[in-house]
C-alpha cells in the first residue's frame, strides 16, 4: 500500500498472511473498537492513495470498503492527499464502508503527537472506523507506535498497524503490539503480482494478530491492491446497511463529517433526480451505451460529469456518450467536497510539501534509475532504464540528489534523479 501513487505499482515486500480465522466471538474485536453490530467477516475490499484519483477505484462488486489515505509523514514533514477527502465521500455514495490510514515514519512520542495533532482533526471517517498507522519505512519505534495507536483511540477510532510481514519482523516487536491491541495488525503478503481477485490462505506462512491481509497489489489488470477482512473489524463506525433512494445499500453511521454527509446525499438521490453538473459512475455491470455500442472495459467503474440530461439518458462530459440512467451510479450532487489542490507560482509549483522549480526539457538515463511519487520518497517500482528518455516539466532537491518531475495520468507527477546534487554528476545526458 505504499504511499501515495505507488499503488499503480507492485509493492516489493515478502508478505504473509494472518493464521486464523476467528476462534472466538471476542476475536471479533480489535482493543479500542466499536462493537460491530453486522458482520462482515470475509468482505473484500480495496485501499486508494492519490493514485486512485478524487473517485476512487474499486475492483469488483463484491467490494464492501475502501481504506483511504489522509496524508504521509516523513519525521516532521507533512504530505497531505488532496484526494482523500473526494475518496471518502464517493465510497460513502456507493454505499461502502470508508476507513482512513496514515503512511507514518516516526521513531518518538513527541512525532506521534505532531503527525496525529495535524492529521486527525482531518479524518472524515465515521468516530469508530479504522484510523491505520502506515508503518513500511524509516527507523519506527514500537513504544512510539503503541503510543500512538493509544492516542487514536482516545480520539474514538480503530487503531491498526499496517505493515509488510518482512518489515515489520525485522524493525518491530509486533507482538508487543499485540499485547496491548489484539487483533490489530493488516499485513501485506503476495504469493505472487499475477492478478488475483480472491485471497489463498494457504499459499504464504502465517502470522498471528492479523485482522485485515492485503493480498495483492494486482487485484486488477493495472494495479490495484486488494484486502481481506478477516475479523468484521471494517464494521467498525457503521451500524449496518439501509436500501437507499437508489435502491442500492446505504451504510448507516451515527457520525457526520463533510465527506460523509455529501456521500449519503449522492447515495441517497434517486436516479431520475440526476441533472447536469453531478458525477456519476458507470456500473462495472454495465454493457451498451444508450446508443446501443458496447461500453468499452475501461470506461467502466469511471467518474463522469453529466453534460446534458434527457429523458432517461445521460450525456457524460470527457467520453461524449449517452449512457442510460440505470447504468450509472451517483457519486456526488453537484460539486464534490472540497479538497487541497496543488497551488501554482510563477516560476514554481508546490506538490505536496515540495517546492518544484519549472523547467521544460528532456533527460536521457545513463543508468537505471527508480521511479518515485515524490522526489526521493516511496519508490513505485517502476524504472527508466539506460536509454530511456523522460520530457520533464520541473525539478527540485531533495537530500543527496537533484529530481525532475514529469506528469503521468491523472495529472500527477512522478520523479527520478537525474544528478548528484553534491558532485554535479549527472545521471545521464539533457537536451
Amino acid at each position: 500500500m505504499t504511499d501515495h501513487r505507488l499503488k499503480k505499482q507492485h509493492k516489493l515486500l515478502n508478505h504473509k498472511l494472518t493464521k486464523t480465522a476467528v476462534a472466538t466471538a471476542a476475536a471479533f474485536l480489535v482493543v479500542g473498537a466499536t462493537a460491530p453490530v453486522f458482520a462482515s467477516k470475509g468482505d473484500y475490499g480495496v485501499d486508494w492513495s492519490v493514485y486512485q484519483g478524487n473517485q476512487g477505484k474499486f475492483g469488483y462488486a463484491k467490494d464492501r470498503f475502501a481504506i483511504a489515505q489522509v496524508g504521509g509523514y516523513y519525521g516532521g514533514r507533512f504530505v497531505p492527499q488532496k484526494t482523500y477527502a473526494t475518496q471518502v465521500q464517493y465510497c460513502i455514495a456507493q454505499g461502502k464502508r470508508a476507513h482512513t490510514y496514515i503512511y507514518s515514519e516516526f521513531s518518538t512520542n513527541a512525532q506521534a503527537d505532531q503527525m496525529l495533532n495535524y492529521y486527525l482533526p482531518k479524518v472524515q471517517t465515521p468516530k469508530g472506523s479504522i484510523v491505520a498507522l502506515d508503518v513500511e519505512s524509516g527507523t519506527p519505534s514500537t513504544s512510539a507506535i503503541i503510543y500512538a495507536m493509544n492516542k487514536i483511540k482516545t480520539a474514538g477510532y480503530t487503531p491498526i498497524l499496517y505493515s509488510g510481514d518482512s518489515f515489520i519482523k525485522a524493525h518491530l516487536d509486533y507482538k508487543a503490539v499485540l499485547k496491548v491491541f489484539p487483533n490489530s495488525l493488516w499485513i501485506a503478503r503476495y504469493p505472487d503480482y499475477q492478478v488475483r481477485s480472491t485471497e489463498r490462505t494457504q499459499s504464504l506462512p502465517v502470522i498471528n494478530g492479523m485482522s485485515v491481509v492485503q493480498f495483492t497489489s494486482t487485484y486488477v489488470a493495472g494495479g490495484l491492491d486488494g484486502n481481506k477482512d478477516y475479523l468484521g473489524v471494517t464494521d467498525n463506525g457503521y451500524d449496518g446497511t439501509t436500501t437507499s433512494s437508489q435502491g442500492g445499500t446505504q451504510v448507516k453511521t451515527d457520525s457526520t463529517t463533510t465527506a460523509i454527509k455529501a456521500g449519503q446525499q449522492a447515495n441517497n438521490t434517486p436516479k431520475t433526480d440526476i441533472k447536469a453538473g453531478d458525477t456519476v459512475k458507470v456500473n462495472l455491470s454495465a454493457t451498451k451505451w444508450a446508443t446501443g455500442q458496447k461500453i468499452a472495459s475501461f470506461v467502466k467503474g469511471q467518474h463522469y460529469k453529466v453534460a446534458k440530461v434527457n429523458g432517461t439518458r445521460l450525456l457524460l462530459a470527457g467520453v461524449n456518450s449517452w449512457i442510460n440512467r440505470s447504468d450509472a451510479e451517483i457519486l456526488s450532487v453537484g460539486q464534490p467536497v472540497t479538497t487541497s489542490t496543488v497551488v501554482k507560482a510563477t516560476g514554481t509549483f508546490k506538490d505536496g510539501a515540495y517546492t518544484i522549480t519549472r523547467q521544460n526539457s528532456t533527460f536521457t538515463a545513463g543508468q537505471t534509475l527508480r521511479v518515485f511519487a515524490y522526489p526521493g520518497v516511496q519508490a513505485t517500482g517502476a524504472k527508466y532504464y539506460k536509454g530511456e528518455s523522460v520530457v520533464y516539466d520541473g525539478y527540485v532537491r531533495n537530500g543527496n540528489y537533484i529530481y525532475v518531475s514529469y506528469k503521468i495520468k491523472g495529472g500527477y507527477h512522478h520523479y527520478i534523479a537525474v544528478r548528484n546534487a553534491n558532485t554535479r554528476v549527472p545521471l545521464g545526458t539533457f537536451k
